[in-house]
């Protein structure tokens, strides 16, 4: 299949001056790999592109935001850029349709697209800001940025699981929740970690990230939504088991 780098920049609205940057931003290492020595693969752009991201959005929220405290700034600005928030602004602008990847990567679906979509979109705005400078990069990511953040806080898709969940842990049964990374999967340029929340001996939820914190948060968003279907009242019943029991009383000879 052909790829037509001059459509990808009408669904852009700009035009780049160097097109070899666009072409490396569009390029998966899987790609370079089954190719000549001389491709050169996006992950640069990438790393770049991901700076520039967090700093536009923490830009965005802090203006937006003028009451909140540090912490709620943090929780929307990594909302805004996380994989899911990053992979559908690279669906909007049809970004897999222009990506250069190798042939295991083309049958990719759900979590593993989405790393795809995201790491893309990230390289397309490290080429953007290289091309032509960080306002046209604000100019570009803003009016999107603003979109999403609408939908982030009217669906309260900001808020820390982790914490949460730590606090309805140690408010209802007074045990805190302990995380453990199990594993990984995918190639080490690509990987996600694998970890498992539990509370007391109680498996509550898993989570795959790109970060182990990442990661972490996705098994507490499983374990509250688990807790909000089955209630507290097994866990509590676990909790007892687990406490230390009275030692009993031996009755003493008259």
């Amino acid at each position: 299949m052909t790829i037509d780098l001059h459509e990808f920049e009408q669904l852009l609205g700009m035009q780049f001056q160097d097109m070899q940057v666009l072409r490396q931003a569009l390029t998966h290492r899987s790609f370079a790999n089954e190719n000549s020595e001389t491709v050169m693969h996006n992950e640069r752009l990438e790393f770049l592109g991901d700076s520039v991201l967090d700093f536009l959005a923490a830009e965005l929220v802090y203006q937006r935001f003028p009451a909140f405290p540090e912490g709620e700034l943090t929780r929307l600005r990594s909302a805004l850029v996380r994989t899911e928030s990053l992979a559908r602004l690279a669906t909007e602008i049809r970004l897999g349709d222009f990506l250069f990847t190798g042939k295991g990567e083309k049958k990719f679906t759900g979590r593993p697209r989405q790393n795809l979509l995201c790491r893309g979109f990230e390289a397309v705005i490290g080429a953007i800001f290289v091309d032509a400078g960080l306002e046209t990069v604000r100019d570009f990511i803003l009016p999107r940025f603003g979109v999403l953040l609408h939908d982030i806080v009217e669906q309260a898709l900001y808020f820390d699981a982790r914490s949460v969940l730590q606090e309805k842990a140690q408010a209802e049964i007074h045990i805190t929740p302990n995380y453990r990374v199990i594993g990984s999967v995918g190639p080490e340029h690509e990987k996600d970690y694998i970890v498992q929340v539990v509370i007391g001996e109680t498996l509550m939820g898993e989570g795959k990230g790109r970060s182990k914190r990442a990661a972490s948060q996705a098994a507490a968003e499983v374990a509250l939504q688990k807790i909000a279907a089955e209630g507290w009242g097994s866990l509590a019943m676990i909790a007892a088991q687990l406490s230390p029991k009275p030692e009993p009383t031996v009755a003493e000879d008259n």
